[in-house]
């Protein structure tokens, strides 16, 4: 851990300009300077370094952040690797604080593990490239799938001899222990002598390396038409190898990932490899198993967007549908390409080479839900039930969206297709989104309720979720009041006492949420700080939690929360019993309003901020940048006036 003094001195000392200078050509313009984006395409530059505020920002693919976040961001680093980078460039030096003997003993047994899994690679890419065996089998199968020898290096691909405990006795002659042998599920012990034999033999290797391109663990491949034999076995999970969290090739395909700003998700090794080998570099594979959150966080890192890529079985397309929902309802922009019957994506590549597989790619692309209304609305014909049930996966897909306006789009787009109004669709949807919000319906039996679950939401409305280009927007007076409710009202029950449902929303769950649904945070640093700090001891109370901020031993969190619990008032404690109901009385009218003009503050002003972009763009004569500008600002005009509505005023 490093200490808060070292943290501070490399932030006061890291000139942003500086840093980023670094990796892309600035231009100053004004008091700001001005580049191309290094972390997406682009001919205009939309990229604005500002020194006197210590940020840097892209409006065109919205990237931001301090220093720190640009070396982690354009380096793939952690929080603390990018600290140390920064101190190692000015001269800093960064002590991690002293491990305990347990936090040693990982450390070691993870280095150990990685080790022997290197061992195990340069092992099998010897035994490829400098054996007959190797040559003429392993070496020859990986030519006739079209690899070339640059291809078979760059992957480090290899070969698993026959005999059944060589790369074990290998390893043990070159010091390598028995116990991380095992441990990185390279060998297996026999249970007859205590012998290890080797997980891989006679096999076709594929390593499998981290995120920062260390062999974590390996995939192997029988070249045997023996259907009693697994065509393909996998390392186990390891200390260093968690499947769910692991995509194949990533390591090779996180930089063109990131420029192109999107991903091509396939299945197996062969797929990326032989991409690769056709200069589609942006690709990754869950290597066979279901995809997961993590894996689609991932990506996430890296692009907004990825395309799927299906063979011909319609089998497997539907039993992959689930994972594609869950991927949408990270966020991120889903594509995908069907193959022709017959073909994946490995041997689409082989038979047609470079430039039809970039034709076909470019072509055959669509956007997922059109293509699960395609797939499905096949099967329905002139049955009502499977129509209803065709109508039924679509909204579930649609529900998942975070961005409202991609939602409203995809409800107009299938209620033309599928020939139903819009209007049911849409209460569809926001039926399904409030369910997964906020958990089951009052009428639910009790035992079914999970722990921290609302029993019950009423239908408050805050607005539509915010478009996603709307980043760091800074509103101090209704993060105040924000804050200002949550401290003196947090663990008040938001809807009051109603006997006929049992309410379990507090005005801390319905903050947070709405907060959450939105991907906003309070920008204020002292506000964000209390904010998070109330979620860490909510659970003490609200007179504990009061007493823990006005007894804090930061008296900025001190005085910011005795401003809040001590407002000035122009009325007389007599007149404001006799005149206003108790605060606790209206938190279901008061805080659901709170958070709706917060966002509508928030879209106020980057509606102003766009609108002076959009004139530097007119007067720079930019065509591309106005019309992003214009396009960005009538999304936002729409939101505005939504939230004035819903506001019952004019403007905001």
């Amino acid at each position: 851990m490093i200490s808060k003094d070292t943290i501070d001195k490399i932030l006061d000392t890291a000139q942003i300009e500086d840093v980023i200078g670094d990796f892309v050509a600035l231009r100053r313009r004004g008091a700001n300077f001005t580049a191309c984006c290094p972390f997406h395409h682009e001919k205009t530059p939309s990229f604005s370094v500002s020194p006197s505020k210590g940020i840097f920002k892209c409006f065109g693919c919205g990237k931001a952040g301090n220093v720190v976040n640009f070396v982690m961001e354009h380096e793939q680093l952690g929080y603390v690797d990018a600290l140390k980078f920064l101190g190692r460039k000015y001269g800093i030096e960064v002590a991690d604080r002293e491990e305990t003997k347990q936090e040693a003993d990982n450390r070691l047994k993870s280095e150990s593990l990685m080790a022997v899994s290197q061992y195990a690679q340069e092992f099998y890419t010897n035994v490829l490239w400098n054996t007959d065996q190797g040559k003429s089998i392993g070496l020859g199968y990986f030519k006739d799938r079209g690899f070339s020898e640059e291809t078979v290096k760059k992957f480090m691909l290899g070969w698993a001899p026959g005999g059944k405990d060589n790369m074990s006795k290998a390893a043990q002659k070159a010091g390598y222990k028995k116990e991380f042998l095992i441990g990185s599920g390279l060998s297996v012990e026999r249970e007859s002598d205590g012998e290890l034999n080797d997980r891989f033999y006679e096999r076709a290797m594929f390593p499998i390396h981290s995120i920062s391109g260390r062999v974590i663990a390996f995939g192997g491949r029988t070249l045997r038409s023996d259907k009693n034999i697994a065509k393909y076995i996998n390392s186990p999970e390891t200390e260093i190898y968690v499947k769910s969290r692991t995509l194949y090739g990533i390591f090779f395909a996180k930089s063109a990932i990131t420029k192109l700003q999107k991903c091509y998700l396939v299945e197996g090794y062969t797929d990326v490899v032989s991409f690769h080998q056709s200069g589609v570099e942006n690709v990754v594979a869950s290597s066979g198993t279901s995809l997961t959150i993590e894996q689609i966080r991932l990506i996430k890192r890296f692009s907004p967007e990825v395309t799927v890529l299906y063979d011909g079985d319609a089998a497997g397309i539907k039993a992959s549908l689930r994972g594609i929902d869950m991927i949408l309802e990270e966020g991120l922009r889903v594509k995908v390409v069907l193959f022709p019957d017959g073909e994946d994506p490995d041997s689409y590549a082989r038979k047609f080479g470079p430039e039809k597989l970039k034709s076909f790619l470019q072509e055959a692309e669509e956007d997922f839900i059109e293509f699960k209304t395609r797939l499905l609305s096949s099967e329905t014909k002139k049955d009502p039930v499977k129509r209803a049930q065709l109508i039924s996966e679509i909204v579930a897909s649609i529900a998942v969206i975070p961005d409202a306006i991609s939602r409203a789009v995809y409800i107009e787009e299938c209620s033309t297709r599928l020939n139903i109004s819009e209007e049911i669709l849409s209460t569809e949807v926001k039926k399904l989104r409030r369910k997964r919000q906020y958990g089951a319906y009052s009428n639910t039996p009790d035992e079914y309720y999970e722990p921290g679950v609302p029993k019950y939401f009423p239908p408050l409305e805050t607005g539509e979720r915010l478009p996603q280009f709307i980043t760091n927007t800074y509103c101090e007076p209704a993060e105040r009041e924000l804050l200002y409710y949550l401290i003196k009202f947090g663990e008040h029950p938001l809807y009051g006492t109603d006997d006929q449902n049992p309410i379990s929303v507090t005005v801390s769950q319905f903050v947070l949420s709405e907060l959450q649904t939105d991907d906003l945070e309070l920008q204020n640093l002292v506000y964000k700080s209390i904010f998070d700090e109330y979620f860490q001891i909510k659970d003490r109370g609200q007179a504990e939690v009061q007493k823990h901020f006005l007894n804090h031993e930061n008296q900025e969190f001190v005085k910011v929360v005795l401003d809040l619990l001590h407002q000035e008032h122009s009325l007389t404690i007599k007149q404001f019993v006799a005149e206003i109901p108790p605060e606790e009385h209206l938190l279901s009218t008061v805080v659901p309003k709170s958070i709706l003009i917060y966002k509508a503050k928030i879209t106020a002003i980057a509606y102003h901020n766009l609108c002076e972009h959009l004139a530097e763009a007119e007067k720079d004569k930019n065509i591309e940048e106005r019309n992003r500008y214009m396009q960005q600002i009538q999304i936002l005009m729409q939101i505005r006036n939504s939230f004035a509505k819903e506001l019952k005023r004019l403007t905001i």
